[in-house]
């Protein structure tokens, strides 16, 4: 994608156009040929209504109008801008220029441009056509908002293409070996802990949930320094579950194959390391990944089992389904007790409850920290990833209580699974401010999710964008 600041010679110039409204948003000096202003009073501005132009011997001989609607919320250029790319396809024009009215919509028609014309096709024997390139014009300082959102857009590609991943080709080592290419290539520090180190240095939660494959487990952790030394790093945490039967407690076999996108918390996390690094932004970062495939084998944990986590902590085993949080728990305690950080972060697709809670839209929340709660809110609010926080008191942690270890991995019956998980999360922590992002109805778009231009099917790369927002605004 190019960002210039002036409109020169493309194949289609684009524009918006507020609902009732005469005029095209910051257009300017730009001449428009007469037969815009027909479009402009047939279309009426209508949200997400296209209307393409032709004026053949003009400067722009062909231009799309794009309405806005009556009310421009925080994803309605985004969500148009999706819709004007797609039009773009849909015309097969080569290239294509959007004119951004302001400074704040030049990072919102990146991302819907950028999102809307992914696809996921490396698997095809027969690859699709070339996607048009956008250009983006911009005025003054949004050069450098849309570059910047550039960089978002280019680690939430980068995570789709992690997380569509299938099984056997993204396995534990196969995702620790992509955490060196990135760590390579944006100065930044990793270390893979593999099989026999994790059970040596006492990750029993990893360590558990990985015995039953083939594929043995893997701990990544990536260290960017982009702040001052010394300073306290903020700690992202992901579940990499490169697949996920369920083991013992095997799942049925009705959409096992979306278990490839169990992983996609991790994903989110290196997808978020590797654009902050090429951003240079300002801060720490850790981001830690405890990559698992969980299988049922003669070697595997049970129902019944009591493991020691890495925290010395104990827990019965329940269900071997419920290992996110096992492996979750254990990449929380080494983070806090290695890293001394102001703040933890964790991403996983946690919890089938937290859909049956919140649908497939909203990601769950639960957080120690009313602090680092509103943050996030705030970030959510900006890039329309929406965050719901659910509580967490002593009746829930005391949910998860177990008559033989500290702990037991599933709470009572059904009853508040997203928070009876966290509440086993909670466990992990000692006094770091906390937040636990349960994505599992958002990761991936499913039977409920809404759609959007910028969210093709697959693998969605949420939480790149709602943290990378946060962090630039710490």
């Amino acid at each position: 994608m190019k960002i210039i600041e002036s409109a020169g010679n493309t194949k289609m110039l684009c524009g918006f156009v507020p609902e009732g409204g005469n005029k095209i948003l910051g257009f300017g000096k730009i001449k428009i040929p007469r037969a815009a202003s027909q479009a402009l009073a047939d279309m009426k501005g209508k949200m997400g209504v296209t209307s393409v132009v032709y004026a053949p011997g003009s400067k722009y001989p062909r231009m799309l109008l794009a309405g806005l609607g009556d009310e421009v919320k925080e994803d309605t250029v985004r969500f148009v801008s999706g819709k004007i790319a797609q039009k773009a396809v849909e015309l097969g024009v080569k290239e294509f220029s959007i004119v951004s009215p302001d400074d704040e919509s030049a990072s919102r028609i990146v991302e819907g441009v950028s999102m809307s014309l992914y696809r996921f096709d490396r698997f095809k024997s027969k690859q699709g056509k070339a996607l048009p390139e956008c250009t983006v014009v911009v005025a003054g300082r949004a050069a450098r908002v849309a570059k910047n959102a550039c960089a978002v857009a280019d680690g939430v590609e980068f995570t789709r293409n992690t997380a569509n991943m299938p099984p056997n080709e993204c396995t534990p080592a196969v995702l620790a070996d992509l955490a060196k290419k990135i760590s390579k290539k944006n100065k930044i520090k990793c270390t893979v802990v593999t099989k026999s180190e994790l059970k040596r240095r006492g990750f029993g939660g990893i360590t558990a949930v990985g015995q039953g494959s083939g594929n043995s487990p893997r701990l990544i952790i990536m260290e960017y320094e982009g702040g001052k030394s010394g300073d306290n790093p903020t700690v992202l945490v992901g579940k990499a579950v490169t697949f996920d039967t369920g083991g013992i407690s095997i799942k049925p076999s009705e959409k096992m194959d979306e278990m490839k996108f169990d992983k996609c918390g991790g994903c989110t996390v290196l997808g978020i390391l590797k654009t902050a690094s090429e951003m240079k932004i300002g801060i720490n970062l850790v981001g830690i990944v405890p990559a698992v495939e969980n299988m049922p084998g003669g070697d595997s944990y049970r129902p019944g089992d009591i493991i020691r986590l890495y925290s010395k902590k104990t827990a019965e085993i329940m269900n071997t389904d419920a290992e996110g949080r096992l492996i979750l728990a254990d990449a929380l305690s080494y983070g806090e007790s290695h890293y001394n950080p102001r703040a933890i972060i964790d991403f996983a697709t946690l919890t089938g409850a937290c859909i049956v809670a919140l649908g497939n839209n909203v990601a769950g929340m639960v957080s120690n920290s009313t602090e680092e709660a509103a943050r996030i809110m705030d970030a959510s609010r900006r890039t329309s990833e929406q965050v719901w926080e659910l509580p967490l008191n002593q009746d829930y942690m005391d949910m998860i209580k177990s008559d033989v270890a500290d702990m037991k991995n599933i709470g009572i019956g059904r009853a508040a699974g997203t928070i009876t998980a966290a509440a086993f999360l909670k466990n992990a922590i000692e006094k770091t401010p906390w937040v636990h992002i349960d994505i599992a109805g958002v990761a991936w778009t499913q039977a409920g999710t809404k759609e959007k231009p910028y969210n093709p099917k697959g693998a969605t790369g949420f939480g790149v964008r709602l943290i990378m927002d946060y962090l630039q605004n710490l």
